[in-house]
């Protein structure tokens, strides 16, 4: 059996909330873990890690020689020239934007936010004490776009963050130089903070590529602070371990202020997988990369076959897709109806913003058999209504 022909049956014997938060016979695509075995050179290193009982008190971030490591690779990925001195490591992207909003904004504070977004963009905001900035996408006939003078009007003298979502989830956007120039141009004439969330930044599907928002200018770097993690690509979300790169010392800085020893600590286990996936996983991720592309388009081509009321936009990167079932007027909502009645779990578009009513989210990192399940139980229960 290779990587992508999956056991329905061994899948529900893992214990993380993906396959343990519904009954056995639901099929869940919602949150955002693979499905797929983990890269063998990880497997391997947490393996020697455990033969070892090399399970102590890590060392620490420099001595890890992880800055290094991500610094080659994010140069050869995405022709992004940093320093190791610029990266700093936290358990995960969502504690590192909690971070961020204590650091570089006080309470009241604006925080610009483009919807629909992943739900803890909203509700680090809100518990933070800052003030929401909402700036929907535009969901036009050729896909999710920005609408920048609307962001500009939205601005105000007390807008401390631009917190930005590239690739974007869940509309699957992968915002283009362009597009990220004009966003960087607002930015900088504001004097923002740009929190950048580019946690897929390794899940671009070609044609698209991915852009990294501090690799525009050393202008915009001086105000950025990017955030990436292998916990996406190399499906090990629950590793924990998430990268800061710090465009500048100021906003290095600033982030020093809130005491360190409040992130915890990474673990001797998840320093040993992030490095084997950063310097061995690539052929895996290549290959992964492949069959989501392919998965992308049975699901696309299905939803333009039979569900014809359907808004669908193809995502350029994540394996998350997005769909606008609002038309079919399903009670109360889509993602309950068709966990009544298809026994598939999904994301409730309700969760990513107020533009999200109506929609849901789908997590195609299965087995081609599995989305053909998923979808052919969608099917059903939509000709039964």
């Amino acid at each position: 059996m290779n990587n992508y022909d999956l056991d329905i049956r061994r899948l529900r014997e893992r214990q993380g909330e993906k396959w343990t938060q519904y009954p056995d016979d639901v099929i869940p695509a919602w949150v955002a873990d693979m499905d797929f075995q983990i890269a063998s050179p990880i497997r391997k290193a947490i393996e020697l890690r455990l033969s070892r009982s090399d399970c102590g008190y890590p060392v620490g971030v420099e001595a890890s020689g992880l800055p290094e490591i991500f610094c080659q690779r994010v140069s050869e990925r995405f022709n992004w020239d940093i320093s190791a001195h610029q990266v700093d490591l936290f358990n995960d992207v969502v504690q590192a934007i909690y971070f961020g909003l204590l650091a570089v904004a006080g309470d009241g504070d604006g925080v610009v936010i483009q919807t629909p977004i992943y739900p803890p963009f909203m509700s680090s905001t809100t518990a933070t004490k800052r003030r929401l900035i909402l700036c929907p996408l535009v969901n036009s006939a050729h896909g999710y776009e920005i609408d920048f003078d609307y962001m500009r009007s939205q601005i105000d003298r007390t807008t401390r963050v631009l917190l930005l979502c590239n690739p974007h989830n869940p509309t699957g956007r992968s915002f283009t130089r362009k597009e990220l120039e004009q966003l960087a141009e607002i930015a900088l004439a504001n004097d923002l903070t740009i929190i950048s969330d580019e946690i897929h930044a390794d899940l671009v599907f070609k044609p698209s590529g991915h852009i990294p928002i501090s690799s525009l200018s050393n202008e915009v770097a001086e105000h950025t602070v990017t955030l990436m993690s292998a916990s996406k690509a190399f499906n090990i979300a629950g590793i924990c371990m998430a990268f800061a790169v710090f465009g500048g010392d100021n906003l290095r800085k600033k982030y020093s202020q809130v005491p360190r020893h409040l992130r915890g600590g990474v673990s001797a286990l998840s320093i040993a997988a992030v490095t084997a996936a950063l310097t061995e996983g690539q052929d895996w991720l290549d290959a992964t990369l492949a069959y989501l592309q392919s998965n992308r388009d049975y699901l696309s081509a299905h939803a333009r076959s039979n569900w014809s009321d359907t808004i669908h936009h193809s995502p350029e990167a994540t394996y998350l897709a997005w769909f606008d079932f609002s038309a079919y007027k399903f009670s109360p909502d889509p993602c309950t109806f068709f966990l009544k009645h298809a026994k598939v779990a999904l994301s409730n578009g309700a969760r990513f913003g107020e533009p999200g009513q109506g929609f849901v989210r789908l997590n195609f990192a299965t087995s081609r058999a599995i989305l053909s399940d998923i979808v052919s139980r969608m099917d059903g229960a939509i000709r039964s209504r």
